[in-house]
């Protein structure tokens, strides 16, 4: 059997099963996007590289509890995703979603307070790192449950479809909730219902401590779907530009067809599956390979490359980033804890 490092060698937009055969050549960045918009990639980026390392501290200080699963190398993901789609699109995740809600739109701060366990929490401290929500951003929430949000996901676009609301779902998910009932049930029911449903596999090989090659008897997920006449594409996910056009694209295509498409990025978590996972499955080496596939200062160097940006102005990014982390520690220190008699709030049976 082939190790998984071996199968996920793959360039941005290679494996596309397209309805189309198209595939455009890299592009110079600002052939794609402004300038300005650029720059917010790189923000998000790094503000969300800061806000996972941050929760790595707070937690080995005993103020985060519970589980903790931190996005860390995954980034180009959330960012590039985010950016493709119009802001009323729903979006529903798993369990490691804190970036994905923060570059959604949600305050760090209030991120943290919820980690916190506090009231000034995104979901008044109930919810915790699994489960953030705001539906004034259309993030519909992080599932701790695998393959929890694929019905949820096949709900949102049945309704939205019926209301002729024009926006889409996208619905995250790992590579272990592929082997999942629910994966496959909600993908029968996506393209026999023809709903729009933008289906994004964040593939970063291992499924808690077993790999994709060991656990899967096809580990190109982007191939499963021919199973249920939905086209498909495999993309680079350390490459914020490669997720942003292949999302885009794909997110236009959902939108005029009104049927469902997926997506795999391949990815890779540079930590454990969470806080209390060693990692002791995973050589060193393959640590260290991906590592050099860092998507945050892969992009910097592009972002100089072009002029886009001086090193000096991405530092100060940075250093803009880590203010606001410091802040939003501040503030979920300071917050109070919710009062006992709320637990009966916001039940809804």
């Amino acid at each position: 059997m082939k190790e998984y490092a071996e199968l996920t060698e793959v360039a941005p937009r290679a494996g596309t099963t397209r309805p189309d055969s198209e595939v455009p050549m890299e592009s110079k960045l600002r052939a794609i996007l402004p300038d300005a918009e650029l720059i917010r990639m790189y923000e998000q980026m790094v503000l969300s590289r800061e806000f996972e390392e941050s929760c790595a501290e707070q937690y080995t200080k005993g103020h985060i509890t519970g589980f903790l699963h931190l996005y860390s190398g995954q980034e180009a993901v959330a960012v590039g995703a985010t950016a493709g789609l119009h802001r009323d699109d729903y979006i529903l995740s798993a369990y490691r979603e804190h970036a994905q809600a923060i570059v959604r739109g949600a305050e760090p701060r209030r991120v943290m307070a919820e980690l916190f366990g506090k009231r000034t929490g995104i979901c008044k401290g109930k919810g915790g790192s699994m489960h953030l929500f705001d539906p004034n951003l259309s993030f519909m929430g992080g599932y701790a449950i695998v393959g929890g949000q694929f019905p949820i996901a096949v709900g949102l676009a049945f309704a939205a479809k019926f209301r002729k609301e024009g926006r889409i779902v996208a619905c995250f998910f790992g590579d272990g909730a592929a082997n999942q009932g629910t994966f496959h049930e909600s993908l029968n029911w996506a393209r026999l219902w023809e709903l729009p449903v933008l289906f994004v596999c964040e593939n970063n090989s291992y499924g808690i401590g077993t790999s994709v090659a060991r656990a899967s008897a096809l580990p190109d997920i982007h191939r499963r779907t021919c199973g249920y006449d939905i086209p498909s594409e495999r993309v680079y996910g350390m490459d914020v530009i490669a997720v942003y056009e292949a999302i885009k694209w794909a997110a236009e295509w959902v939108r005029e067809q009104n049927r469902p498409f997926l997506i795999e990025a391949i990815t890779y978590r540079f930590r454990g599956h969470s806080m209390a996972d060693p990692g002791k499955y995973r050589s060193l080496a393959e640590v260290e390979l991906w590592k050099s596939r860092d998507p945050v200062p892969a992009f910097a160097n592009r972002l100089v490359e072009e002029e886009i940006a001086t090193e000096a102005q991405l530092e100060g990014i940075r250093q803009q980033a880590l203010v606001t982390l410091a802040d939003a520690v501040k503030f979920a220190e300071e917050s109070p804890w919710p009062e006992d008699s709320e637990v009966w709030e916001d039940v809804y049976a």
